[in-house]
């Protein structure tokens, strides 16, 4: 049987640990805990969270990193969380957290399985590359948990900060602002306009400037679909990011890339269809 192709490998890795990361947003535990330190609502845990690995940045940074929410959303939440609780506070909680929520989702073989897939995790991690890529470079330098849950959970948070990372630079590459990068994810069927819009808190006014700007490119119709050329553009950004994320599947090999995925992907599909982690999901991730 021929081997897929690295930037496949690479999507599938995504696609199969996604979600063993991101059921840091939507599962109770992680909002309870940042609200017990003192952060206030759900945004303010979920920016503060996301950088606290770079300590008390400001506003314009996040901001940067946040490529798809709105600049004054992200503004109601920084740089007033560290006047609430420190950068190194807020990590340890959402370590704790994360790795709490993932407990409460598996019985004793999908604890198991998340142990096991905490070396070969990090043998990935060893492989990324962190240039141009802010996020992921200062979470893998976040000491490695001694418990293997939260080992697991962080070094799949690396690897999809990494990926993240990469998709940015490759949206930008191809001229597109982080609302426009929305614009064509909902234009090409990954979520309703009524959906994501006020969870990355663009202005109505807003949303139609970039559909202005999109159309006078010729990206999208009269009826806020992508053309040709809008659907080309897409595939072309989320190819160059699989590109951008071959390092650490380069580092493991297609051998490697399976037995992760042998591992991850059930432990996924059993958030998604347990109703853990929803598909569709303004990530974009899929079910494995």
């Amino acid at each position: 049987m021929s081997v897929p192709p690295t930037p496949t490998l690479a999507r599938r890795l995504w696609e199969a640990i996604e979600p063993l990361h991101a059921l840091v947003y939507f599962a109770p535990q992680p909002a309870e805990a940042a609200r017990r330190i003192g952060l206030r609502g759900y945004w303010m845990g979920y920016f503060a969270s996301r950088v606290a690995p770079l300590g008390p940045v400001p506003l314009e940074a996040v901001a940067a990193m946040a490529y798809g929410f709105a600049p004054a959303m992200v503004a109601r939440a920084i740089p007033d969380a560290w006047s609430y609780a420190e950068p190194a506070l807020v990590l340890d909680t959402r370590i704790d957290a994360a790795a709490a929520a993932l407990r409460d989702a598996f019985d004793a073989d999908g604890i198991r399985a998340l142990e096991q897939l905490a070396d070969p995790l990090w043998e990935a991690v060893t492989g990324c590359r962190f240039d141009g890529r802010p996020l992921s470079a200062a979470w893998s330098r976040v000491p490695r948990p001694d418990d293997p849950v939260a080992s697991a959970w962080l070094a799949a948070g690396v690897l999809r900060e990494h990926r993240g990372d990469g998709h940015v630079l490759a949206a930008v590459a191809h001229g597109l602002q982080g609302l426009d990068a929305t614009l064509t994810f909902v234009a090409a069927g990954g979520m309703s306009r009524d959906v994501i819009q006020p969870v990355r808190g663009w202005s109505d006014e807003e949303w139609e400037q970039s559909a202005r700007r999109l159309s006078a490119r010729g990206l999208l119709d009269r009826d806020g679909r992508l053309t040709k050329t809008g659907g080309a553009l897409r595939r072309d950004v989320e190819d160059l990011t699989d590109r951008l994320a071959a390092a650490p599947v380069e580092r493991i090999g297609p051998t490697g890339v399976e037995r992760i995925i042998e591992l991850a992907a059930p432990l996924s599909r059993l958030l998604i269809d347990s109703g853990a982690f929803p598909v569709p999901n303004p990530i974009g991730v899929p079910r494995p």
